[in-house]
């Protein structure tokens, strides 16, 4: 490199280096801020630039008050969604929540944190479940998606109340049926709508989700419809993106 670059940017450089050559491995700590300064004789604020050029690279994390530490990475979980909540693979899942079963599948444990509130909807909402949001209530399932003992993704459900009302739909809990719930109180969802957007995570996702810096999510809001094109539920899902593999089987035809 020639003698214009910035010298922080050297520094990590060397610490990306060995990062990538494993001489630092995931969970490791750096060097403490004096003794990068030392190492590599200059100023703490010089160190803290490259440090935090390489927080920024999603590289390491800041430990409160104890230093900086590679990233460890999460095992991603892999989601085919040619199939996620198809007719075929509902019939199949004895269990009915195919969220858990695909996680059970892959040999890890999933569990699922619930709240359920009555609220009006926000605009977003009313109009994808097509609702007057001055009026109408909307039962709202939010669910922090747990893989073992992380916080894998936040999924959020909304179904119109007078739809739901009195099923195990309301109940505070984790719920599922063979088939689906909604399909088993006859509501039956014949197509699905499907809209993903990319951006950072809000304060609260990431403080749901324990995000270290650096960390983009995708927002999957998919609107699920009946025979009629009545929406029936919709449902957002914040998939942080140094946990998550989607995938698609697309026909060329």
């Amino acid at each position: 490199m020639g003698e214009q670059t910035p010298r922080y940017h050297r520094i990590a450089d060397d610490l990306r280096g060995q990062i990538e050559r494993g001489e630092l491995a995931p969970g490791q700590q750096l060097l403490t801020e004096f003794e990068l300064m030392e190492q590599y004789a200059v100023s703490r604020n010089t160190v803290r630039l490259a440090l935090r050029r390489l927080t920024d690279e999603g590289l390491i994390i800041a430990g409160q008050g104890r230093g900086s530490f590679v990233r460890k990475q999460l095992t991603p979980a892999v989601w085919d969604w040619s199939v996620l909540e198809s007719r075929s693979r509902h019939r199949s899942d004895a269990n009915g929540d195919q969220w858990a079963s695909v996680v059970a599948e892959s040999g890890r444990e999933p569990r699922q944190e619930v709240k359920v509130t009555i609220r009006r909807p926000s605009a977003e909402i009313a109009r994808q479940l097509q609702l007057d949001p001055e009026t109408a209530l909307t039962v709202v399932r939010e669910r922090v998606r747990i893989v073992d003992q992380d916080p894998y993704a936040l999924a959020d459900s909304y179904f119109p109340e007078e739809l739901v009302r009195g099923t195990a739909l309301m109940l505070p809990e984790d719920v599922a049926a063979p088939g689906g719930v909604l399909a088993s109180i006859g509501l039956i969802q014949v197509r699905y709508q499907d809209e993903i957007t990319v951006r950072m995570p809000t304060r609260g996702e990431s403080e749901k989700l324990g995000l270290p810096a650096a960390t983009p999510v995708a927002v999957h809001m998919r609107t699920g419809y009946d025979k009629g094109d009545r929406p029936l539920r919709v449902m957002i899902t914040i998939l942080p993106g140094d946990r998550h593999v989607i995938r698609y089987d697309v026909s060329a035809e």
